[in-house]
């Protein structure tokens, strides 16, 4: 059988009908194109040579040609989908206010296409198949033009089927006119990803058929005779017998793990040990971008603090953490001081805690850094659920592990668990950052947050398409996350972000809509909003063009969803008044009311899904229309 027909066997990612229905919308799976044999990543043949970048392209004019090449990975040949044969591709850098034209080349067998993430520009130049073009054909040519209106550090990949999963990423680099508020001496792109050697039909029909199928981390008998000495027999059995009703599981944190993913670093596995090269007591430029399909990375680099100067590629006050939490889509850009003659680890560890991503910033080539212990996986608890807090009794309901502020096991907003120092400040030092003391206490950015305080869900269970309600959602921007929540490092807050200079539109959202994050994982594999799949949705949401709007996000699910909006930005509605930080991806927690202002300023079509591959390929997308339309 050729490697075609094998693949054709497996397509059954969905139906058919809807496949013949909304051919090319999404680009799932390149509508009814078949999937050739295996996938992506490592590093392909030479790769980036040590304390190198990806090779960089720029100019008015750039070609990119999309094909396929051989690999070898721990013994084994595979096939990645690449960029100009690179993965990451390479490396695009334009300058602000210039115009682009990229003319991309399709060699595969199937439909392909590019997406500008977080980039502004016309719908028709957006690269979302069935939305606002019709994907690359194989064997043709398409031209990509749009003015650069803005600058950051962003990244471009395929929005056709598992095409990204299978090495279709690479970064962008838009360098500002005017001369950046933060100095560096040296620059570098640290890409985040995953790959594994199953197809990812093959990935997406295990999850249909098990949810469950990649987690090899669930309590064990010894964790349940631990949990009765330290609980007692009969609240054991309570906490046991709850997840069990549910049908959830408590240690459910990635829907695909280390089981099948070998977790990447500019396109290298931790073995490989992708390393930078730096001068002692330069000032050094880290770029993290996470192009993961499915992974959520836990990002530090042990000896040395981070001062972060941008969060999805626009400016922000300083401040000075020692870990982040990375969603998939997000990039941040760091500023290090490594010193003395010694390398530095930077380590990505799965929020799961089922694998990593490692590299190494070294004075010269060949030097290692020391690989940090490893930390035991999270478990979730009543709060992730949405469960009310009131009269609970916490040492029955959650472990000790899980805990994670003293005293109620809540968390306030803007506080954060490792300093009793409002979060918007601590850890802040030197370099110009903002001071603490001109910030507002807790409790006053806290009031100043939408959904702070519980909001109690409403009738609507929101059908077959949901497995749970949250009973109460809130406002969680001044929780690190599960499973960071105990550290002892300084772990960047949602409430941390403000815009280094007021954002311009300052008129208060004239609307509001509510829209929830459901999936029934239990039977069918299937996410969506408001309990409906792309598929099943109704028209698109519409957006007066103008118009201010608030967009809530409720997640009535236990796991974290980074949700993209193409075309337009997200102003994060986490207390700094006049200085909300722009996003084009923000990551929702289970059971949290997240509020985002925006400015519907992009006449069009644009997509907004969850950027978990297989979570968008299951449903959890959405069209938002903006026109002049009454609505």
């Amino acid at each position: 059988m050729q490697p075609n027909e094998k693949a054709q066997d497996k397509i059954d990612w969905i139906s058919r009908r809807v496949l013949l229905k909304r051919a090319g919308a999404l680009g799932l799976l390149a509508a009814i194109q078949p999937l050739l044999s295996a996938c992506a990543s490592h590093r392909l043949l030479p790769m980036i040579p040590i304390g190198t970048q990806p090779a960089t392209l720029s100019g008015e004019v750039i070609d990119l040609m999309i094909g396929e090449r051989s690999f070898v990975l721990d013994g084994q040949t595979e096939t990645a989908i690449t960029i100009n044969g690179t993965i990451p591709g390479p490396l695009i850098r334009l300058k602000e206010g210039q115009d682009v034209t990229l003319r991309v080349t399709n060699r595969l067998a199937e439909i392909t296409s590019i997406h500008w993430h977080g980039i502004l520009l016309p719908p028709e130049m957006d690269g979302v198949p069935g939305v606002s073009f019709a994907g690359i054909k194989p064997g043709t040519t398409f031209t990509y033009r749009f003015p650069v209106k803005q600058s950051g550090t962003y990244w471009y990949h395929s929005h056709s089927g598992g095409q990204e999963m299978r090495g279709m990423y690479a970064p962008m680099i838009l360098d500002p006119l005017e001369p950046e508020p933060f100095h560096y001496d040296r620059d570098y792109v640290v890409m985040l990803s995953d790959w594994t050697f199953e197809s990812p039909e093959d990935v997406f029909a295990h999850l249909k058929k098990l949810p469950g199928y990649y987690n090899f981390q669930q309590r064990t008998a010894a964790e349940f005779f631990a949990n009765i000495a330290d609980w007692g027999l009969w609240t054991t059995l309570k906490n046991y017998l709850m997840w069990d009703q549910m049908r959830m599981d408590p240690t459910d944190f990635a829907d695909v793990t280390g089981y099948t993913f070998t977790y990447l670093m500019n396109g290298m596995a931790p073995g490989a040990n992708w390393t930078g090269l730096f001068r002692p007591g330069e000032k050094v430029r880290l770029r993290f971008i996470n192009a993961a399909s499915m992974t959520f990375y836990d990002v530090r680099i042990p000896g040395l603090t981070m001062t972060v100067v941008q969060a999805d590629g626009q400016n922000i006050q300083p401040v000075a953490v020692e870990e982040l939490r990375m969603g998939v889509a997000e990039t941040y850009d760091v500023i290090i001081e490594p010193t003395g003659d010694r390398a530095y680890t930077i380590f990505a560890e799965t929020m799961d805690r089922s694998g990593y991503a490692r590299g190494t910033l070294a004075p010269r080539p060949g030097m290692e850094g020391e690989i940090p212990e490893r930390r035991p996986r999270p478990l979730r608890t009543m709060e992730d659920m949405g469960m009310s807090m009131e009269g609970m009794e916490m040492n029955g309901m959650d472990m000790p592990s899980m805990k994670h502020s003293e005293g109620s096991g809540m968390t306030m907003p803007g506080k954060n668990p490792s300093s009793d120092m409002p979060s918007m400040g601590h850890g802040q030092h030197d370099m110009g950052m903002h001071d603490m003391s001109s910030k507002a206490p807790a409790d006053q950015i806290a009031s100043m947050i939408p959904g702070a305080e519980p909001v109690k869900h409403g009738p609507d269970d929101h059908g077959t398409g949901n497995q749970t309600v949250a009973e109460y959602s809130q406002n969680r921007f001044g929780e690190p996350g599960r499973g960071l929540e105990n550290s002892p490092r300084r772990v960047l807050l949602y409430t941390d972000l403000r815009s280094l200079r007021p954002y311009p539109d300052q008129r208060q959202p004239e609307r509001e809509i509510e829209l929830h994050v459901t999936g029934n994982m239990a039977d069918r594999y299937m996410w969506s909003f408001n309990g409906k799949k792309y598929s099943d949705a109704p028209e698109p949401i519409r957006f007066r063009y103008g118009e201010r709007l608030r967009l809530t996000f409720v997640n009535d699910t236990m796991m974290e969803h980074p949700l993209h909006l193409h075309g337009m930005w997200m102003h994060l509605e986490n207390g700094a008044g006049k200085y909300l930080p722009r996003k084009h991806t923000v990551i929702v927690k289970p059971a949290e009311r997240v509020s985002v202002a925006v400015t519907a300023d992009a006449p069009g079509p644009w997509a907004f899904h969850c950027h978990l591959l297989f979570h968008m390929e299951a449903g959890m997308f959405r069209v938002i229309e903006v026109s002049d339309k009454t609505l």
